[in-house]
């Protein structure tokens, strides 16, 4: 690590510990030419995670694009925003363990999955936006398969 002072590039680390909740490692260091003391943060650098779009185009992946559709399909809903939060992130780690490429269609998939748990409205609205319903046929449908899915199987 170069001294910010000197320029020197050896140093010693005298003292390391956690930083922001486990997101990083504060190191404080002195470095052995000038004996000036500073401090360095070490973070993990994650591979950048690309979107598939159904064109063939390929543009980063943003947690807040789903979040922002996800909080849309829960307006006026009791679900809180940290929820809201927490499923975006869940959804960007079980993306992040298929791969460094995702399409559009696996997004959608992985929310799907996971908001039919947090809010059966939330879920039909989302739904309904990300098949293209038509009619109201295309929701009668979905309803049946949400219910199917939700009752117990017959013995």
């Amino acid at each position: 690590m170069k001294c910010p002072t000197c320029g020197g590039l050896d140093d010693k680390v005298i003292d390391s510990r956690t930083a922001d909740d486990g997101a990083a490692i504060r190191r404080r260091r002195e470095c052995l030419t000038c004996n000036r003391r500073f401090t360095t943060y070490e973070r993990l650098e994650e591979a950048p995670l690309v979107v598939v779009k159904r064109s063939g185009q390929r543009v980063p992946f943003e947690r807040a694009k789903i979040v922002a559709g996800i909080r849309a399909a829960a307006k006026n809903r009791p679900v809180d925003n940290e929820a809201l939060d927490a499923l975006g992130a869940e959804i960007e780690e079980a993306l992040r363990l298929e791969g460094p490429e995702v399409s559009t269609e696996q997004i959608g998939r992985a929310v799907l999955d996971r908001l039919r748990t947090v809010d059966e409205v939330a879920y039909l609205r989302f739904v309904s936006v990300y098949k293209g319903f038509e009619d109201l046929t295309d929701f009668e449908r979905e309803v049946v398969l949400l219910t199917r899915a939700q009752s117990p199987p017959a013995p």
